[in-house]
């Protein structure tokens, strides 16, 4: 689904991401860990072509179509989502109304289904992300991925701030989106999860981990053995391997 070629990218002048190679297969999941700064979130912004990071070199196919020069909205209709991890709030624009214009997903009936699985019919009729506490972003964010409905699902840090009656009900329509539900022969959604505590990992399976530190993947392997690499030695051994 996702093939990642030797990929480059600057944030400013700041060059962040350093010969990233990176691919997954439809229904598979991986996750992202790394210290902070290493570049997780600009990898994840980058796949979804956010204009503030630059592609330097390198290339992005998505099932087999370059999306390296396209821009977010080609590639959300493409069928790629992201979930923020600092999502922006919209003024004047209602969750209701951001939901509809979504393509494929103006039927109210759709858009109730999606608010009431995640408990956000009470917030459809306020402004998108304004006023709402960490767990109602986590929420809003996922409701609107639900909506969406994409093939490839990019989480940045979706437990963060979120405590445990919010993070099990968010797991639980993740799982769904991610189409884990199915049997593993018929699942075709893949996604990508970034990943501090691994507590994610609590609601859902990941097929594969890896390690990123100072823009590079230096570290692969099953996620439960990468996230206890990460608990026992932190980030050590990884330093010493780069």
């Amino acid at each position: 689904m996702l093939e990642i070629k030797n990929l480059y990218a600057q944030v400013g002048n700041n060059l962040i991401l350093k010969g990233i190679n990176l691919n997954i297969k439809d229904g598979e999941v991986v996750i992202l860990m790394g210290p902070n700064g290493g570049g997780k979130t600009t990898l994840l912004h980058t796949i979804m072509g956010m204009p503030k990071y630059k592609i330097i070199d390198g290339q992005i196919l998505f099932n087999e179509i370059d999306i390296t020069n396209l821009s977010p909205d080609e590639r959300a209709k493409l069928g790629i989502g992201i979930m923020f991890q600092k999502p922006p709030y919209i003024r004047g624009v209602n969750l209701k109304e951001l939901a509809s214009i979504i393509p494929g997903h103006k039927d109210n009936k759709v858009i109730e289904e999606n608010a009431e699985a995640i408990d956000m019919k009470d917030y459809l009729e306020r402004e998108v992300n304004f006023g709402f506490s960490g767990g109602e972003l986590k929420r809003s964010e996922v409701f609107q991925l639900l909506c969406q409905d994409p093939k490839l699902i990019l989480l940045d840090e979706p437990e963060s701030g979120v405590d445990i009656e919010n993070i099990s009900l968010i797991g639980k329509n993740l799982n769904k989106l991610l189409g884990k539900e199915e049997k593993i022969k018929n699942r075709v959604k893949s996604g990508i999860i970034v990943t501090h505590t691994g507590y994610i990992l609590d609601y859902i399976n990941a097929n594969k981990g890896f390690i990123l530190i100072d823009g590079k993947i230096v570290c692969e392997g099953t996620p439960n053995d990468i996230l206890e690499e990460v608990r026992k030695y932190g980030y050590r051994r990884c330093q010493q391997c780069k």
